[in-house]
């Protein structure tokens, strides 16, 4: 389960942070250490959105949860006991595709 913080485009790492990319889709990558291997960012490739983990803060439990992704492919043990904004795989690909669903 990835909980994250959506920052708009507001971060910006250090020019020596030691990062690592992957490219999860066609319009969007996700930023972790390249030491430790943990999950920092996803990001928009074209710079639109990126939102960070709440891990990489200081407080994490501040952050309230709102909306939940692929929820039609979550494990049956992840259960979130607060409502929340649920998105299908499709509904996603629909909100963040630059192409819309089935591409460009």
């Amino acid at each position: 389960m990835f909980l994250a913080a959506r920052c708009g485009t507001s971060v910006v790492f250090n020019q020596d942070a030691p990062l690592a990319r992957y490219g999860s889709s066609d319009w969007a990558e996700r930023v972790f250490c390249a030491r430790c291997g943990s999950s920092l960012v996803w990001q928009m490739k074209d710079g639109s959105g990126q939102i960070v983990s709440i891990q990489a803060f200081d407080s994490p439990g501040d952050f309230g949860i709102d909306s939940q992704i692929y929820v039609d492919r979550k494990p049956d043990s992840y259960a979130l006991a607060n409502r929340t904004e649920m998105l299908t795989e499709a509904e996603v690909i629909a909100r963040y595709s630059i192409a819309g669903p089935g591409g460009a």
